[in-house]
C-alpha cells in the first residue's frame, strides 16, 4: 500500500520511526515533510499530503504533529479525506473498523513512539466492518462529503 506521510517539526522524529516500521511491513511510502526538526507551519506538508490522498495518488496517509488536532484539521477540509486522532490502539481500530478512515493523525508531543507504532501497526491492518449498520453510517459520511466538498482535480 502507498502511505503519504507528513509532520511538523514536531513530529519530525515520530513521522521517521513510522516511516522505517511501514517500509518493513512492505509499503510504500511518500514523505511531504518535514525534513528536518526546524520550526516550519503544519500547513505545508500537511496540505499536499492530504490532496495525495484525496487525488488517490496513494492510499491512505498518516500525519503527525504536536498533538495530532491540527493535522486532522487541516485533512479533513478535503475531498474525500477522512480523518481521525488516535491515542491509542482501540482508538486507530475502531478508526477503521467502524468509520473507514483513510488518515492516521497522531500527536508527538502526546504519546510515545512504542505506543505511536502500536497505533499505526492496528489502523494499518484493520478493516472496516460490513454490518449494515456500518457500511450505512459511512455513507452518510459520504453523503456529506460529497454534497459539500468537490473533488480536486
Amino acid at each position: 500500500m502507498k502511505i503519504a506521510l507528513a509532520s511538523d517539526h514536531a513530529g519530525f522524529a515520530l513521522k521517521q520511526e513510522i516511516q522505517a516500521l511501514l517500509e518493513t511491513l512492505g509499503h510504500e511510502t511518500l514523505d511531504f515533510g518535514a525534513y528536518d526538526e526546524n520550526a516550519c507551519d503544519l500547513p505545508d506538508s500537511v496540505y499536499p499530503a492530504a490532496q495525495a490522498v484525496s487525488k488517490g495518488l496513494v492510499e491512505r496517509g498518516i500525519f503527525v504533529d504536536g498533538v495530532g488536532y491540527g493535522s486532522a484539521m487541516i485533512a479533513n477540509k478535503l475531498y474525500g479525506v477522512y480523518a481521525a486522532v488516535c491515542q491509542d490502539p482501540l482508538c486507530a481500530e475502531l478508526a477503521r473498523s467502524h468509520s473507514d478512515t483513510n488518515v492516521l493523525c497522531l500527536g508527538g508531543k502526546i504519546i510515545g513512539s512504542v505506543l505511536a507504532l502500536e497505533i499505526v501497526r492496528v489502523w494499518m491492518r484493520t478493516e472496516p466492518l460490513t454490518d449494515e449498520k456500518y457500511r450505512r453510517r459511512v455513507a452518510k459520511v459520504v453523503a456529506i462529503n460529497d454534497q459539500h466538498l468537490k473533488p480536486l482535480l
